[in-house]
């Protein structure tokens, strides 16, 4: 694994991720890694003590984390939310737009090319816990 990019200004939490389960079964931990297939759903009651939800992507192809970062989000889950695992910089935009503000990837990421991947796109088509406006509103209101 390489080192995290962080789009969050505040420290970076050094404490180390443990499982959902170790999680649930504790009452001291403040950061948890949420498996593919795991429900976020389990968390959402001690969202206010976490500082660090790590989401696993085991393939590139599994959305199933997207689906645990919008939950998350729209829960009010406002500390850093980590992508890890087999992370592709074409997936990066996406991921901050379902809410994801670091990322773990088991490959580097060049900096250069993420930045240009995230400038590639003005407009989205569809709202998500970003808030941005749709295409489809900006030209119809």
């Amino acid at each position: 694994m390489v080192e995290a990019i962080r789009f969050r200004e505040d420290d970076v939490h050094e404490e180390p991720a443990v499982s959902l389960d170790a999680f649930l079964d504790q009452s001291n931990a403040t950061a948890v890694r949420i498996e593919a297939g795991e429900d976020a759903r389990r968390l959402l009651p001690m969202l206010d003590r976490l500082a660090l939800i790590e989401v696993d992507f085991p393939a590139f192809g599994d959305g199933r984390g997207y689906s645990a970062a919008q939950i998350l989000r729209e829960s009010g889950y406002v500390g850093e939310l980590r992508a890890s695992g087999d992370v592709l910089v074409d997936q990066i935009a996406y991921m901050r737009r379902c809410g994801f503000d670091s990322f773990a990837p088991d490959a580097p990421i060049d900096p250069k090319v993420m930045e240009k991947s995230l400038a590639l796109y003005d407009n989205v088509y569809q709202g998500t816990t970003d808030k941005r406006a749709p295409i489809w509103k900006l030209r119809h209101g």
